[in-house]
């Protein structure tokens, strides 16, 4: 099958991308004390100068002392810190690209060096770690507060370097999603709540904040799973109807792009139809949608952090329903991570030199 779908242009609320790929955010802990580097930098702008046409930068944290669980993850606040992001869009429009950083908050994840703690304490919706398991204290109403006001504040800064959208982490078990999930949503005031709408109001107040710092006509996005790390197979909605009454309020609230995370894009959403996530939530909303999940290999991105290794898989399948406009853009993450020339190289219809993707490519920053 062909592969053109997947190269002609798109335009986004003033964004006019070359082609449909997006580089999917993947966290790299190659900042050290939270600052980018000029290697960070040349990074993305492999990726731009080799036809990825939009990227998303890694999680990056939101002003809260918590906001991240290893000090190399990097920051976005902080005068060395926003400096270095600003170095980062220079280098990715040098190569006319364009790029989003997704603003991040992992919530109650507890860091995995055991030489290193967050310079203050957790935050979470009800100091719950996954359902049952305790971890640190519930947010109070001023945490709470300071929280929202932290991401709209990421987003300014990210409108004034140049950025050309950004992006909330609102998916796989980290703070928006922990708002978002009854496992680990306990709370009893307007944050919290029997129904998903109840328990989205927290997102809804980070996007009006952000909408009110950028303006309306700057691009919003937010990143949004049904699984999460903490149980892969957690769902926040089981039907059309709860999807909807997720993902409603929103884009009444300012998001303008819905990034769709699945483990397997090509899975359906639910019974009687083989619309995905990405599908299903751009035909409840009408707004635009990324797909994301496995694309381009044969293994799943969460088997890769145990080791295994996946080979370069048919994009037929992908093809065929961004033809069908089941959704709008797609991200491509271990694939370009471990290549970044993977574009490229579908594009030349060359994939007879496309890699294989070896974990061992999560460890380096090429």
């Amino acid at each position: 099958m062909s592969v053109d779908a997947l190269f002609k242009p798109y335009s986004f609320k003033g964004l006019n991308l070359p082609n449909r790929l997006v580089m999917a955010p993947m966290t790299r802990s190659k900042s050290p004390g939270g600052v980018v580097t000029p290697e960070v930098a040349a990074y993305y702008a492999r990726r731009a100068a080799a036809e990825i046409g939009f990227i998303i930068t890694e999680g990056t944290g939101v002003a809260r002392p918590a906001s991240l669980n290893d000090p190399d993850i990097p920051r976005f606040h902080g005068e060395a810190e926003l400096a270095g992001w600003g170095q980062v869009v220079k280098a990715v429009h040098g190569e006319r690209g364009f790029i989003a950083p997704q603003l991040w908050h992992v919530g109650a994840v507890k860091s995995h060096r055991p030489d290193w703690s967050p310079p203050g304490a957790y935050d979470s919706p009800s100091g719950l770690s996954s359902p049952g398991h305790r971890f640190g204290d519930p947010m109070t109403d001023a945490e709470v507060a300071d929280a929202i006001a932290a991401f709209a504040a990421a987003a300014a800064d990210a409108q004034r370097l140049g950025f050309d959208a950004i992006e909330l982490h609102g998916a796989h078990g980290y703070l928006i999603d922990q708002f978002f999930w009854e496992g680990t949503n306990e709370r009893d005031d307007t944050f919290g709540g029997p129904t998903v709408p109840e328990r989205a109001r927290f997102a809804a107040e980070i996007l009006k904040a952000v909408r009110a710092a950028v303006g309306p006509d700057f691009p919003v996005i937010i990143r949004l799973s049904q699984w999460k790390q903490q149980d892969f197979a957690a769902r926040l909605a089981h039907t059309p109807d709860e999807m909807e009454a997720w993902l409603r309020p929103l884009v009444d609230a300012g998001a303008d792009m819905l990034h769709c995370s699945q483990r397997r894009f090509w899975e359906p959403e639910f019974d009687g139809s083989d619309l995905n996530f990405a599908g299903w939530a751009k035909k409840l909303t009408g707004v635009p949608t990324i797909t994301v999940g496995s694309v381009g290999l044969t293994g799943d991105f969460i088997n890769a952090y145990g080791g295994e290794a996946s080979k370069p898989a048919s994009l037929d399948e992908l093809v065929r329903r961004l033809e069908r406009e089941e959704f709008d853009l797609v991200a491509v993450g271990r694939a370009s991570l471990q290549d970044p020339n993977w574009a490229v190289k579908v594009h030349q219809g060359r994939q007879d030199e496309l890699m294989d993707f070896a974990p061992s490519a999560m460890a380096t920053l090429y």
